[in-house]
């Protein structure tokens, strides 16, 4: 093929791709004319402490036999849409905040502070620290594969937890390590283990069981979740942490404004 052959058939895809970015362009363009942008705009955080409720979880039976949180499907699903966050996952944290006002009537819990724990500590079952291969929650809302986070061996930045269940729950006996959604160490979990989704065996691997369980040590210790001293107490006893605090504060005001946290 010659030079000049080369140059023309250069000069006629340089001049189609530009006629076809202008008509990109002048779609895109048109897309703001009825007043709406194509990419969502999401609302201001509040830095409010605790952070505004989520919407109000409906009344259903927790005490039937089986999974309740599937009664809870309905009115997760729609949330689920607008916030990004599995509908499993969000009627866990439903099914854990009405089991909470009946077991622990002043700690006053909201399912969207749990759901920001869930999206700090592994994204509501989804992330398990590996670049390649990430975790979901199964049809029966079990975190697959099974989320086990890094040894507590004391290396900087993590504290010393000598191994307390044989590596039962963790696959590790020389040193214990966070397990499942919620990401609790076997031997907080052996204290506020629970039950949610009625099968008799409390798992932490199981998002029901983990956030009624996180449900569990939140409002331990007769704590008020309503007032900001009881909401920064509860998170604490989670981690320390005032960027961990700050993290799911604003995790949890976003969803209470039907929004994903950013």
């Amino acid at each position: 093929m010659s030079s000049g052959v080369r140059k023309a058939m250069g000069f006629g895809c340089g001049s189609v791709l530009a006629v076809i970015m202008v008509i990109s362009f002048v779609g895109w363009a048109l897309s703001f004319m009825d007043g709406t942008a194509p990419i969502r705009q999401l609302q201001q955080i509040p830095e409010d402490v605790p952070p505004a409720r989520g919407v109000e979880v409906p009344q259903i039976d927790t005490e039937a036999d089986g999974r309740t949180s599937n009664h809870l499907r309905f009115w997760a699903e729609p949330i689920a849409q607008d916030t990004g966050v599995s509908a499993q996952a969000i009627a866990a944290y439903g099914n854990a905040e009405l089991i909470a006002s009946t077991a622990w009537p002043g700690c006053n819990l909201g399912w969207n502070t749990l759901a920001g724990i869930g999206q700090v500590e592994t994204r509501h079952g989804t992330y398990n620290g590996k670049m390649f291969g990430g975790s979901s929650l199964d049809e029966n809302g079990v975190a697959t594969p099974p989320i086990i986070g890094v040894p507590l061996d004391g290396s900087p930045g993590f504290a010393e937890i000598p191994d307390t269940d044989g590596g039962e729950l963790d696959g590790d006996t020389e040193y214990d390590r966070a397990v499942g959604p919620m990401q609790f160490i076997p031997e907080t979990w052996r204290l506020m283990g629970l039950d949610a989704n009625g099968d008799g065996v409390a798992d932490p691997n199981q998002i029901d069981d983990a956030a009624l369980s996180a449900a569990n040590l939140l409002c331990s210790n007769d704590r008020d979740l309503s007032t900001p001293e009881g909401w920064t107490a509860a998170v604490h006893s989670y981690n320390m942490s005032n960027q961990y605090l700050m993290d799911v504060r604003d995790a949890a005001a976003s969803y209470a404004l039907r929004q994903p946290a950013i």
